[in-house]
């Protein structure tokens, strides 16, 4: 194993409480045309691509204002987290000061482009990862950014860790193991490692 290519919600943090309001300012703006979320409703929707998230949590908006509200909600989440940050899990930074003195580190998020910026600005995280992706800045796929990762970066043996079914999903199509995060917001079907907590990389690894 040469590498350590991370998800980002769920993984390695949750944002939801520092969102929540922020997403509902923007929807009370669209009279009645979509329902105010719940801090539930949205670690349900963590590590689907956004167009999915607008479907699934404003399936009666039509589908002008559905792609308004989440543009706004994009943007608001990200000069939010940029300010105020979210709950990081466990000893994110000592696990992480303790992986990158070993392997290379890695986000690829089903995120908009800015959020990752954000995660970083807030926490000051960004010294540990040697690069990041999400389809905001390219449109593909999370499976098809983890790869484009690989091959820019000549990674010949990464592990994916994440805590959906889609990650399970994307960590197979780039062709390398699975490490499932179960403290996170998902379940999944399969995985090659499971993870109780996110200083069990440590041990691990």
């Amino acid at each position: 194993m040469d590498s350590i290519i991370f998800d980002l919600d769920g993984t390695l943090w949750d944002p939801t409480e520092t969102v929540v309001a922020g997403w509902n300012h923007v929807i009370s703006r669209y009279k009645g045309a979509a329902k105010e979320v719940t801090i539930a409703d949205l670690q349900g929707i963590m590590g689907l691509p956004v167009p999915e998230v607008g479907r699934k949590l404003f399936p009666d908006a039509d589908e002008e204002i559905r792609q308004k509200i989440m543009d706004e909600c994009c943007d608001m989440e990200c000069l939010v987290l940029a300010k105020q940050g979210g709950r990081l899990y466990g000893q994110l930074e000592e696990v992480l000061k303790a992986l990158s003195a070993q392997y290379k580190l890695f986000i690829v998020s089903n995120c908009q482009a800015g959020y990752i910026e954000a995660f970083y600005e807030y926490h000051q995280l960004q010294n540990y990862f040697t690069d990041y992706e999400n389809p905001g800045r390219t449109g593909l796929s999370k499976g098809e950014n983890i790869k484009l990762v690989m091959d820019r970066n000549h990674l010949t043996s990464p592990v994916y860790v994440g805590d959906t079914e889609g990650d399970m999903k994307a960590a197979r199509f780039a062709g390398i193991p699975f490490v499932y995060a179960g403290y996170g917001f998902g379940e999944v079907s399969s995985h090659d490692y499971v993870l109780e907590r996110l200083d069990g990389l440590l041990e691990l690894f």
